[in-house]
C-alpha cells in the first residue's frame, strides 16, 4: 500500500477543479477551508463567495501600503492572526499563541518569506505569493532552553540577509511581537525596530470586498451554528442533567461542521451566572425558567471572527418585567450607537455621543461600546467617554470597516445580565447590520 498516494477524487462533481471560491476541488486539498455543507447552506441563502485568491492579494497589498508608507524595510509577524492575514495559511493556531514557531517577513517589495514548523513547509505552498518557506523562527525557551539567544541570532541573520536583498540600505524593521531574544538579536545587527502592531492592525481593519463575501458566508455559518444550539438549549434546559457546557458543546461542534476553526472564550452562562459577566461556562446544571446569555467569539469560515451576541428566555413562565426592561435598553443602546456609524465619523465623537444607560446599570456597562472585528477582535475600541483615552483612537471610520456592537444591561448584585451584540459594515454612505440573528421572541413581545 502506497501511503503517500493522494486521492484526487472531487468533494463537489459539478464544479470542476475549483470550487466557487477558488479552493481546489479536492478531497485532500491542503489547505483548510468550507466543509460542504456550508458551501451548500451558502447557496441555498443565495450568498455569493469570496475569490481567494484576490482576497489574499487585497491583504498582501495592504499590508506593502502600510509599510511603504511609514518607509519601512519590511514586517516581521509572529503573531498567527497576522500570518493568517499575510499568507492565509494556517498552522495548529492555538499552540502556535503561546510557542511562537511560526515568522513570516514581508518586505516593502512585497518579497514574502515564511518561517514554518521544520516538518511542514508545504502548509503554505498553495500560495504564490508565499516565495520562500523556511524553517528555524522558534526561540521560545520550551524549543530552545538554554541555547534559546544562539536560536535568535541565527533566526535574525537570516531575516537581516532577506531585508537586506530586498530593501536595500533600508533597516527600518517593524515586528509585531518577538521573544526578547529576538528583539536583541536584531538590534545586535543593527536593524532599527518599529512597532508592527500598528501596521498589522491598521491594514487589517477596512475589509475588501472578498473579505467582505467571506465575511457574510462565517456569520451565515455562525448564525445556523447557534440556531442548532438554541434548538438544544430549547429542549434540554431545565431536564435536570443538561449543564452550559452540554449547550456550548453544540457551537463549537456546528462550528467546525462547516468549516470553522475555533471559538476564544467560553462566554455562555445561565441563570444568576450571568451577573456579574465575564463568567466562564462550566458545569452549572441549567434550570427552566432563566435566562441564558452568550458572546460567540468565533472564528469560523475562512479564519473569519462573527462575534455577536444573544440572551435568551428559556421556559413556560413568562420572563420578569424586570427583564424585559433590561433588553428593552440593551436593543435601545445598540440601535441608537448603531446610528452613528457612517464614513468619517471621528471614533472619539462615537464616545462623546453614545446612548447613555440609565444610572442603575452604569456600573456594570461592557468593556467597550464598539470594537473592530476581521479575523479576530481588532484595532480599534470605541470607549465609553469615563474610559476614553484622548489620542488613543483619534481616526475616522471608513468603509470597509467592521465593528461590532456592543451592549451589557445588568444591576450591581442582580440575578441576571442582557448581553447583545451586533456586527456591522461601514458602507460608503452609512453602515449594514450583518447579523441577522433574531432577538428573544419572550423578551421583546412587548416592545
Amino acid at each position: 500500500m502506497n501511503l503517500h498516494h493522494r486521492d484526487d477524487r472531487k468533494i463537489d462533481p459539478n464544479a470542476g477543479d475549483h470550487l466557487g471560491d477558488g479552493n481546489l476541488n479536492r478531497n485532500d486539498r491542503m489547505e483548510i477551508g468550507p466543509t460542504m455543507l456550508a458551501y451548500e447552506e451558502w447557496a441555498d441563502a443565495g450568498l455569493e463567495l469570496p475569490d481567494l485568491l484576490r482576497m489574499r492579494t487585497f491583504r498582501w497589498t495592504r499590508l506593502i501600503d502600510q509599510i511603504t508608507a511609514r518607509d519601512y524595510g519590511g514586517l516581521l509577524m509572529f503573531d498567527p492572526l497576522n500570518i493568517r492575514y499575510a499568507t492565509d495559511s494556517t498552522n495548529m493556531q492555538l499552540w502556535n499563541t503561546h510557542n511562537p514557531f511560526r515568522a513570516v517577513l514581508l518586505c516593502a517589495d512585497g518579497y514574502m518569506v515564511i518561517w514554518d514548523y521544520k516538518n511542514s513547509p508545504f502548509l503554505s505552498e498553495f500560495n504564490p505569493l508565499v516565495r520562500e518557506q523556511r524553517s528555524g523562527a522558534s526561540m521560545y525557551y520550551f524549543a530552545t532552553g538554554d541555547k534559546s539567544e544562539a536560536a535568535a541570532s541565527t533566526f535574525a541573520a537570516e531575516v537581516a540577509d532577506v531585508l537586506s536583498a530586498h530593501a536595500g540600505h533600508n533597516r527600518r524593521l517593524a515586528v509585531d511581537k518577538i521573544m526578547v531574544h529576538g528583539l536583541r538579536a536584531l538590534e545586535n545587527l543593527g536593524l532599527e525596530v518599529m512597532d508592527g502592531e500598528a501596521v498589522t492592525e491598521r491594514a487589517r481593519s477596512v475589509k475588501g470586498p472578498d473579505e467582505i463575501r467571506a465575511m457574510r458566508c462565517a456569520s451565515h455559518a455562525c448564525e445556523a451554528s447557534i440556531s442548532a444550539m438554541e434548538d438544544f438549549a430549547r429542549t434540554h434546559m431545565g431536564d435536570g442533567v443538561t449543564t452550559e457546557d452540554d449547550i456550548w458543546a453544540v457551537l463549537h461542534a456546528d462550528n467546525i461542521k462547516r468549516g470553522g476553526e475555533w471559538i476564544e472564550t467560553r462566554l455562555l452562562t445561565s441563570g444568576p451566572r450571568t451577573n456579574p459577566w465575564f463568567q466562564e461556562c462550566g458545569p452549572r446544571i441549567t434550570q427552566a425558567n432563566e435566562i441564558l446569555a452568550f458572546d460567540t467569539d468565533l472564528v469560523g469560515a475562512y479564519g473569519i471572527c462573527v462575534d455577536i451576541s444573544r440572551t435568551w428566555w428559556i421556559g413556560d413562565r413568562p420572563p420578569r418585567p424586570d427583564m424585559i426592561e433590561a433588553y428593552k435598553t440593551a436593543v435601545e443602546h445598540i440601535e441608537t450607537n448603531m446610528q452613528m456609524l457612517r464614513p468619517g465619523v471621528r471614533f472619539e465623537d462615537l464616545s462623546r455621543n453614545t446612548h447613555v444607560l440609565p444610572d442603575k446599570y452604569q456600573a456594570q456597562k461592557y468593556g467597550c461600546l464598539m470594537h473592530g472585528v476581521g479575523l479576530c477582535d481588532e484595532w480599534p475600541i470605541i470607549a465609553y467617554p469615563d474610559h476614553m483615552v484622548p489620542g488613543a483612537f483619534d481616526t475616522v471610520a471608513e468603509p470597509g470597516m467592521v465593528l461590532c456592537v456592543e451592549a451589557l444591561v445588568g444591576e450591581v448584585g442582580g440575578d441576571f445580565s442582557i448581553k447583545l451584540e451586533d456586527q456591522v459594515l461601514i458602507t460608503e454612505d452609512g453602515y449594514e447590520n450583518l447579523t441577522r440573528y433574531p432577538h428573544d421572541f419572550q423578551l421583546t413581545k412587548d416592545f
